[in-house]
């Protein structure tokens, strides 16, 4: 008998990045984390995804901490573990297009605080978008991957995928990931789409995807036979849903198989038993709603990823006009078609969506264009794989003349100018970075964090005084 060829798989662990941002908005805090490091860094991930994404935003907005100390604590606690984070290309962490020195500082400070390595991705797939990116992570000796945001359309072709990896390896990335953000990605188009990207790049392939349509854990099965090198997964209390796929399950899936990931699942029950009371806590609030635990094949139907669907009810009840939610659903690929079929991830699922909502609540279509809307239209976020309705451009920016290069060609050095917006609160060199991202959100948090300094340094005088009574 011939024997079996070892090609284990990779896990990259997502229960502090995306499963949390998925499930609980992005709530889990550093002292939530911390306790737990010492045990996840022994399991043998290939990576854990940490920060980026929405965590740095959620940091700073709700839980009153500083992203960047959240990412040394990590960085001090994973000493054999290499950290991950979400990039998105000229967006940074916001939702504007940066300048080109804004975005190199950020990769730089970045790697320089802890991060191994970067997944870049652009909301319309544009490679344009990523070039600053991955240039500054190659400078800096970080590991660039970029991810391509995967959707659905005629447009979106094996041979489209198959070009784009081999244009993605000419750019000098290290790896590439399927970044699957609605699960839309069904096991055998997986096989079809991972071996079209073999055929394309001999750059290691990654999967991301979330448990929304149902089908992931599938999915992940049929890539994997199909060569796919890493896979994102959650630690169980944090997985399925709209977050991922259970770590210890698949682990389980491949175990005795030439795939076998040599994890211990008794290390990795204990780091679920960990997370257990976090999850039941987050129901018993209602921060975890029951919903998000469950499937929704219509995702596969309007291809709309499972945070969308909670902002467009939102949305809707705010608008008083819930009963319109399935007019909405309708009319989100309709727009999306006006728009150049991009695939639908953060920011482009947003401005769709409530886009959407406008044409419907409105009665009639584009007859309110939201800012974002008229940003898409006019080139400022990039090119999309389709040309946009020119009836619709023309209706919502009227004779505006559209951009047709890389957007931040457009856009000046932008780091001097929030250098001196900022001296006033500066306290390190990261503070710029937080403030050029999210303004006042920084400034609300710069000023809390002054408070809390002035609030200890007069309990430290009290304690002295009445140590040493003057």
């Amino acid at each position: 008998m011939a024997e079996m060829v070892k090609k284990p798989l990779k896990i990259t662990e997502t229960v502090l990045r995306d499963a949390h941002q998925s499930l609980i908005a992005t709530r889990m805090s550093t002292e939530q984390m911390l306790p737990i490091i010492d045990k996840m860094d022994k399991v043998g991930y290939h990576s854990v995804e940490c920060w980026g994404g929405a965590t740095f935003d959620a940091s700073l907005r709700f839980l009153k901490e500083d992203p960047w100390e959240r990412l040394r604590k990590l960085r001090d606690g994973f000493k054999n573990t290499k950290l991950q984070m979400l990039f998105r290309g000229q967006n940074i962490l916001g939702y504007n297009h940066y300048a080109d020195d804004v975005v190199e500082y950020f990769v730089q400070k970045s790697i320089a605080n802890g991060i191994d390595i970067i997944r870049i991705f652009d909301c319309f797939n544009d490679l344009r978008n990523l070039e600053t990116a991955v240039k500054a992570a190659n400078k800096e000796k970080g590991h660039a991957q970029i991810a391509l945001s995967y959707t659905l359309g005629d447009a979106y072709t094996l041979d489209y995928w198959r070009e784009t990896a081999r244009q993605i390896e000419e750019m000098g990335a290290d790896s590439i990931c399927i970044k699957d953000m609605a699960g839309l990605l069904v096991p055998y188009e997986a096989t079809k789409l991972v071996e079209a990207l073999k055929a394309g790049t001999k750059l290691p392939i990654q999967l991301h995807t979330h448990y929304t349509s149902g089908v992931a854990s599938m999915t992940y099965l049929k890539a994997v036979e199909a060569g796919c090198d890493v896979i994102d997964t959650a630690m169980s209390p944090f997985s399925m849903g709209t977050s991922q796929p259970a770590t210890e399950v698949m682990v389980e899936t491949f175990k005795g198989t030439e795939y076998d990931t040599g994890l211990d699942q008794n290390l990795l029950a204990e780091i679920a038993d960990y997370f257990r009371p976090m999850q039941e806590e987050a129901l018993k609030t209602g921060l975890l709603n029951p919903k998000v635990m469950g499937v929704n094949i219509k995702t596969l139907l309007y291809q709309v990823p499972g945070g969308m669907l909670s902002n467009l009810v939102s949305q809707l009840k705010d608008a008083k006009a819930e009963d319109k939610y399935y007019a909405v659903l309708e009319e989100i690929p309709k727009v999306r078609k006006d728009f150049g079929e991009p695939p639908l991830v953060t920011p482009s699922s947003q401005i769709v969506g409530t886009q959407a909502v406008m044409n419907v609540l409105q009665g009639e279509r584009y007859k309110m264009v939201t800012k974002e809307s008229k940003k898409v239209l006019s080139g400022e976020f990039g090119q999309t794989i389709k040309p946009f309705n020119a009836e619709v451009q023309k209706k919502c920016i009227g004779d505006v003349e559209p951009i047709t290069c890389r957007p931040a060609d457009l856009i000046e050095p932008q780091l001097e100018k929030y250098e001196k917006e900022i001296a006033q609160w500066k306290e390190q060199d990261e503070d710029v970075l937080s403030y050029a991202l999210f303004p006042q959100v920084a400034t609300e948090f710069f000023k809390y964090r002054e408070a809390q300094k002035t609030k200890v340094d007069s309990a430290v005088a009290d304690t002295a005084n009445k140590a040493y009574p003057v």
